[in-house]
């Protein structure tokens, strides 16, 4: 039973789709005076969830001869024998992407499905499809997905998306980069063996750890800017002790250019990203 549930997990990435959905929740919660009910919210949830399982689990399937190439991914069921690759698969995936969009249409709005499938778009046609084997821009428009993930919760309240949902998909897309360049530096030579274009193997670590600070620098003072839309104490505590550590950990990434030094600015993304997302659902229950 552990066994199956374990490649459920796996197949469907289900840590990352429900990051995507507590992008969407976020979304949902940064609207002032938003008046979605439990349920509606719930349908927000697994309409996003869906949509993002699907193409997730199509990743898995198309980038199967990848991933057999690198320790990191060498697990997955695909790769190990655990699910034979058939035609049927991609179909059953594309559904189950499906079900989710025909949700968040017909039970929440079109504006949100609409947002909801241009998620579901760049992730599993346009990152995994055209750019991650040819481009070491691929995880930069594949970081999009958060971004229409937060839009789409935002359009389940309004359809007109206000400037602090945009403010937030902006900070989604500027998060994406630094956070997956920091892991390409802790296992680059996953990357380069598999063939794919990450900016450690194109550039040296040095000049990437440098982009990486930059980038880290830039993306917290964007989360500044919801400071101009709402200042209450959970924002500011959010905003500064994340991004905090997150620029912290990314200054000894520059000084240190290391692997253990990028794997815990990789994970100095998650407690930036983590503690804003959060405190921003909070601060919509609560205050």
């Amino acid at each position: 039973m552990f066994e199956k549930f374990k490649l459920f997990v796996n197949l469907f990435k289900v840590r990352i789709s429900l990051t995507i959905v507590l992008c969407a929740i976020s979304g949902v919660f940064i609207v002032p005076n938003n008046n979605l009910n439990t349920l509606e919210l719930f349908l927000v949830a697994i309409s996003v969830f869906l949509a993002s399982a699907g193409v997730s689990a199509f990743n898995q399937y198309f980038e199967r001869d990848l991933d057999a190439l690198m320790p990191r991914t060498s697990k997955r069921p695909f790769v190990t024998g655990e699910l034979i690759p058939h035609i049927m698969w991609p179909i059953l995936f594309l559904s189950i992407t499906l079900s989710g969009l025909m949700i968040s249409y017909f039970f929440i709005n079109p504006y949100s499905c609409f947002y909801n499938f241009l998620g579901a778009l760049f992730y599993g046609a346009i990152y995994t499809i055209w750019l991650k084997r040819k481009s070491i821009w691929n995880i930069v428009i594949g970081g999009l997905a958060g971004s229409f993930a937060t839009l789409a919760g935002s359009a389940a309240v309004s359809p007109i998306i206000t400037p602090e949902a945009v403010v937030l998909s902006v900070v989604l897309f500027l998060w994406t980069p630094p956070h997956f360049w920091s892991l390409a530096m802790a296992i680059g030579d996953d990357y380069k063996k598999a063939g794919v274009p990450m900016l450690p193997n194109i550039l040296s670590n040095s000049l990437t750890s440098y982009i990486i600070l930059f980038h880290t620098i830039i993306l917290v003072f964007v989360t500044t800017i919801l400071m101009l839309y709402n200042s209450s104490i959970l924002y500011i505590l959010a905003i500064f002790i994340g991004g905090g550590y997150f620029i912290w950990t990314s200054v000894l990434l520059a000084i240190k250019k290391t692997k253990s030094a990028a794997m815990k600015n990789f994970f100095g993304s998650f407690v930036q990203l983590g503690l804003l997302l959060i405190l921003i659902i909070i601060d919509g229950i609560v205050i």
